[in-house]
């Protein structure tokens, strides 16, 4: 008979082996990715090379395992779209924010990141603050993992820092667990209260990803293609991301590139 303690440990290493790999992938293409968008681009060029480079690598396009089909190999908002941006055939413009949103599967398993980025070498110091400080409150969210800390500790981080960047905070879009769906438990909100929520235990994955906007936070799905967030103010939206490991005593990045 097998040890159910063994399987279960077993199956775990298994999980972890493959999402560091797969993280790795992912924080590497990435990386390229940033390098290789520039003005003139459109958001199907840049999805057509993001397509290749997973097939290139190893992996797989996650998003067409999608029950309802995403237009795309990875979500591309673009100015005032803040998340599930559908890639188009504008072409970016100098000083336009540009979201990147991408998951992928690598053996059996899925990693999920996202970074926000000003198109060329021009930008508005005010959307260039933004990137900034919505990073800032990744990390600081990311701090908090650890072993018995509470959800609530790591959203409370994450919206003190943009509250106090004076940012509006998304509230209807969260992050997740993942691992072997794209999204599982539990769910990890940008706001919170310390010592409140589900308690992290070792071996769990999780996706922060804060989201946030210069104007106020409410927002709608475009109709034109159903997918792309937008928001009504018209105002400029944010969206940064990583998949973290709970380790034995804190955690470890698992989207990061080499």
């Amino acid at each position: 008979m097998v040890n159910k303690e063994t399987a279960d440990e077993k199956t775990l290493q298994e999980k972890i082996k493959a999402m560091r790999e797969g993280g790795k992938i992912l924080g590497n293409l990435l990386r390229d990715l940033k390098e290789y968008v520039k003005p003139g681009m459109t958001g199907k060029e840049a999805d057509a090379w993001v397509r290749k480079e997973i097939i290139k690598r190893g992996a797989e396009v996650a998003y067409d395992s999608l029950e309802e089909k995403f237009p795309g190999a990875i979500c591309i908002s673009v100015n005032d779209e803040l998340v599930h941006g559908a890639p188009k055939d504008e072409p970016f413009e100098e000083g336009d924010k540009v979201s990147f949103d991408l998951v992928i599967g690598y053996k059996g398993y899925y990693t999920d990141s996202a970074f926000t980025m000003i198109v060329g070498e021009k930008g508005s110091p005010a959307v260039k603050k933004m990137i900034s400080v919505t990073e800032s409150s990744l990390y600081e969210g990311i701090e908090q993992v650890k072993p018995g800390a509470h959800i609530g500790d790591i959203g409370h981080a994450v919206e003190n820092v943009l509250r106090k960047g004076h940012l509006g905070v998304i509230e209807n879009y969260i992050g997740h667990g993942i691992g072997k769906s794209m999204h599982e438990a539990p769910e990890v909100p940008n706001y919170g209260k310390k010592g409140h929520g589900y308690k992290l235990v070792e071996g769990d994955t999780i996706c922060i990803e804060p989201m946030s906007c210069l104007g106020k936070p409410a927002n709608y799905v475009d109709k034109d293609d159903n997918w792309s967030v937008k928001m009504k103010d018209g105002s400029i939206g944010c969206h940064c991301e990583h998949t973290i490991l709970v380790t034995k005593d804190g955690y470890e990045i698992l989207t990061l590139p080499d």
